[in-house]
């Protein structure tokens, strides 16, 4: 959030509503359920630092529950980024973030728990915007869903299905499951399952997951898994093509 906007006073009551005190003038707060496009969504939550998390799905505001579980939320999302980093740590020209909101459209900025994505000097399709945020979408994103589970298969999925975003994965805490939709003729598809288990990425070769130890918290096994993955004949052509795409856009610049 830029420190531009930083309220400089405390919260004052206006009516029934609150609002804050900026350098720019008094912005109303943000509210769960609040109708708004993206820029005014952007300028109301840029002035609340205080507020952990809020999205716009489909031109509506949703604030997420405070505090976090660290059953139910905080150590799942600690292992999903566990995976994703080994992953990144082991491909060039992949990145790895962590709640970063993503400006898809005038109607939709999510933030989701995860996502994995190929850097723009390397064919990626998400582009920076000059402060830093991303817009059009990663590669992957990845939800932790605890109390936003119907948010996450529904409104949510469609939303990253019409962004175009290749592959979605939600982790379902308390069913104990995680589903993994890969982007097919525009619709989302359960990604296959192999019969050792293990569920293989087709936008990122060699990103592998054993989704029963990650659900079991077994991370030695998750990184074996991952290891295989990166050690992978696969993995090896895709990293290949990955830095004949940086050469490309190298020359490009030259």
């Amino acid at each position: 959030m830029s420190a531009a906007t930083t309220p400089t006073e405390t919260p004052v009551c206006l009516g029934p509503l609150v609002s804050f005190k900026t350098k720019a003038g008094e912005v109303p707060a943000l509210e769960n359920g609040d109708q708004l496009t993206a820029p005014e969504f952007r300028r109301r939550y840029e002035a609340m630092p205080h507020l952990k998390k809020a999205e716009l799905i489909n031109g509506v505001v949703h604030i997420m529950p405070w505090p976090v579980s660290y059953q139910r939320h905080a150590s799942p999302h600690a292992d999903l980024i566990t995976w994703l980093g080994f992953f990144r740590a082991n491909t060039p020209g992949v990145g790895v973030g962590d709640n970063t909101t993503l400006r898809l459209d005038l109607d939709n900025e999510p933030q989701p728990d995860a996502s994995l994505l190929l850097l723009p000097e390397y064919g990626g399709r998400a582009r920076f915007e000059d402060d830093g945020f991303i817009a059009e979408g990663p590669e992957l994103v990845a939800e932790v869903s605890n109390t936003s589970v119907s948010i996450d298969l529904h409104a949510k999925l469609h939303v990253y299905r019409r962004a175009g975003i290749p592959e979605y994965l939600v982790w379902r805490v308390g069913d104990a499951a995680i589903d993994w939709f890969t982007l097919v003729g525009g619709h989302y598809q359960p990604a296959p399952v192999g019969k050792d288990g293990v569920v293989k990425s087709g936008v990122f070769p060699g990103l592998w997951l054993d989704a029963a130890a990650l659900l079991a918290g077994d991370m030695q096994r998750v990184l074996a898994v991952a290891q295989q993955g990166v050690a992978s004949d696969e993995h090896k052509a895709f990293a290949a093509t990955l830095a004949n795409k940086r050469r490309a856009f190298l020359s490009e610049g030259e």
